[in-house]
């Protein structure tokens, strides 16, 4: 297990993936989401999905309004899919790879700021009248 744990930690996204048919794999999905939050760095994104949607109706265990309540309670994004028909398939992996795309965008705009007061002159400036304070004073 421990194997899988450094798995989450270099992760950016996380799909949590439950089977509509089975109602105990959906239950399963707060003990993956307590796992991730565990071993997984604290913004990694995930998204809720619900597979097996092209299922006659009477084989559905969990309604697509449940998948939905726990995405949301969660904050995170909520498809339906079939990898049976391809129905949202794409669609799933483009969303996350758009919203860890933003993230990444999002965290680089943060950091610029204190990069550019670094590399401002007026510090560069600043450090060397102190070592010409310094050296004058000593001689």
């Amino acid at each position: 297990m421990h194997n899988v744990h450094a798995y989450y930690r270099g992760a950016m996204g996380i799909l949590l993936v439950y089977d509509v048919t089975d109602e105990s794999s959906f239950n399963n999905i707060r003990n993956w989401i307590r796992n991730i939050e565990q071993h997984a760095s604290d913004n990694v994104n995930k998204i809720l999905v619900g597979n097996k949607a092209d299922m006659d109706e009477s084989k559905r265990a969990v309604p697509t309004s449940k998948g939905q309540a726990l995405a949301d309670e969660y904050g995170i994004k909520f498809f339906e899919t079939s990898a049976k028909t391809n129905l949202n398939v794409e669609e799933v992996f483009f969303s996350i790879a758009r919203d860890i795309k933003q993230r990444l965008v999002d965290s680089d705009s943060k950091a610029e700021p204190s990069t550019i007061k670094i590399n401002q002159p007026a510090q560069a400036g600043g450090a060397a009248q102190a070592a010409q304070k310094s050296a004058c004073c000593g001689s």
